[in-house]
């Protein structure tokens, strides 16, 4: 009976923490950052520069190696627990709660400001473009420009870095990884995750702007770094 309990207590407790994540609400939206108005449109598809960012995909997909791949697989998850390598052993969901709940908010936010621009330009990712493509990871048919994953990677990166100034190198560099791995992978163009670091630092300036995120962030950055003992 008593393990019954047990099981029963965690199921309920994996499916609030999922019903949590699902619910979680962006701090902003394309309706606060209309990317389509402060972003360049991206190159036609017969272009010079697609033409050389498509033969940058080809050639990374001959030369990458399996650490490569390794680590533009991991990197596909849209997550803030990627900066773990620089964060350290301490930085886990399980004893950060309050940050993990407000870097759900986060992340959404970028799906929330990115996808409807991402509908209005509508480029062809790379293995859209060119059956020569052979991406790595899960295949997408969302337009490639910007790329989110970049743009996630930057956001975070750009609020971290704010939290713990003094990783802010680190952070950037491993938000610089997260968003190479995109191309490593052949899912989207070098322009693409250029434009990705763009939109994240909008977003970013955006986001510090608001009531929610501002009362949300303050506890987050304390018990961020009372658990790294800073």
């Amino acid at each position: 009976m008593r393990n019954t309990l047990a099981a029963l207590a965690l199921f309920a407790s994996f499916g609030f923490v999922q019903a949590h994540a699902a619910d979680a609400k962006p701090f902003v939206t394309a309706q606060d950052v209309d990317l389509t108005r402060f972003l360049p449109a991206p190159p036609a598809n017969e272009s010079l520069q697609t033409r050389l960012e498509l033969n940058e995909v080809l050639a990374l997909q001959v030369s990458r190696t399996p650490a490569q791949e390794a680590a533009a697989k991991a990197d596909a998850t849209e997550n803030v627990w990627r900066f773990a390598n620089v964060l350290g052993p301490k930085f886990t969901a399980d004893k950060l709660p309050k940050f993990a709940a407000f870097f759900e908010r986060v992340v959404e936010s970028e799906g929330a400001v990115v996808d409807p621009a991402k509908d209005a330009w509508k480029r062809p990712r790379p293995h859209l473009l060119s059956k020569e493509v052979k991406p790595i990871v899960k295949l997408s048919s969302s337009g490639s420009w910007p790329s989110g994953h970049a743009t996630v990677g930057y956001l975070m990166a750009t609020v971290l870095a704010d939290m713990v100034p003094e990783k802010r190198n680190e952070i950037f560099a491993r938000a610089a990884e997260y968003a190479e791995n995109r191309v490593i992978a052949g899912i989207h163009y070098r322009s693409d995750i250029i434009m990705g670091r763009t939109a994240g630092a909008l977003i970013a300036e955006n986001m510090f702007m608001h009531d929610d995120f501002k009362a949300e962030y303050a506890p987050a950055k304390a018990e961020l770094r009372a658990a790294l003992g800073l």
